[in-house]
């Protein structure tokens, strides 16, 4: 469904990415996991069209959008959270969602109150009962959830989640990882997450990066083997 091949990236002298290659299959949920400054969230930067590689290609479905812009390639079925949250605070938790749907970005604003769009995704993220409280005065845990709510309110057939479970609790975490697990059966996912054990629970194929390259991948059971994890501090994490 989706492939990058060759990726690299630099920052003036600094080597961000260099030959990195991924492939998402279709159904499947994929996690990239690495250390900090592995290299992860601008590897998904690239993938979203949110910065360009210096050199490699990336594909959806066939068709080549190395070049295209993020609002292009959200336009194909593809969208994203981030890991610094990124809502209208002093929207309600509808109005976030509304705004981020196909009929009020083709239309305008001018759509926007007079819409009649549901509330199934914030049902969806366990956030139906608070459609009018502002984004600012939900919970974390509620603003995670929303954020993964905007994303689908785009309707994308593949979601990119950049470390959804950063700065949560134990019951929070579980609670991301039940709808996660749900919204798997519909929607190719591809995670970047720091919680091993929530990746390794979730994930059918995981890419370990380190120092901008990708250094080992299989699913978790592959990984959990391999004898390069097994040494390192990702093997107490993944065990």
């Amino acid at each position: 469904m989706f492939e990058a091949t060759h990726l690299h990236k630099r920052f003036g002298y600094h080597v961000v990415l260099e030959d990195v290659s991924m492939s998402f299959a279709q159904g499947r949920l994929t996690g990239i996991m690495g250390p900090n400054g592995a290299g992860k969230t601008t590897c998904f930067n690239l993938l979203t069209g949110r910065y360009r590689p210096d050199r490699g290609r990336i594909r959806f479905e066939g068709r080549d959008i190395t070049a295209l812009p993020p609002r292009a390639i959200a336009r194909l079925g593809i969208s994203r959270s981030f890991q610094v949250m990124n809502l209208f605070d002093d929207y309600s938790a509808l109005d976030n969602v509304l705004i981020a749907t196909p009929e009020v970005r083709e239309r305008g604003f001018s759509v926007w109150r007079r819409f009649g769009g549901s509330t199934d995704v914030l049902e969806s993220v366990g956030l139906a009962g608070k459609a009018h409280v502002r984004a600012k005065d939900l919970s974390y845990g509620d603003r995670r959830a929303l954020e993964i709510g905007v994303a689908l309110a785009a309707r994308p057939r593949l979601l990119f989640l950049d470390e959804p479970t950063a700065g949560l609790g134990t019951e929070a975490t579980a609670r991301i990882a039940r709808l996660i697990a749900e919204l798997k059966r519909s929607i190719t996912i591809v995670l970047i997450e720091h919680d091993m054990k929530f990746l390794f629970g979730l994930a059918d194929h995981i890419y370990v990066m380190h120092w901008g390259q990708v250094i080992a991948q299989g699913s978790p059971a592959e990984l959990r083997a391999n004898p390069w994890v097994q040494r390192s501090n990702l093997g107490h994490a993944v065990n």
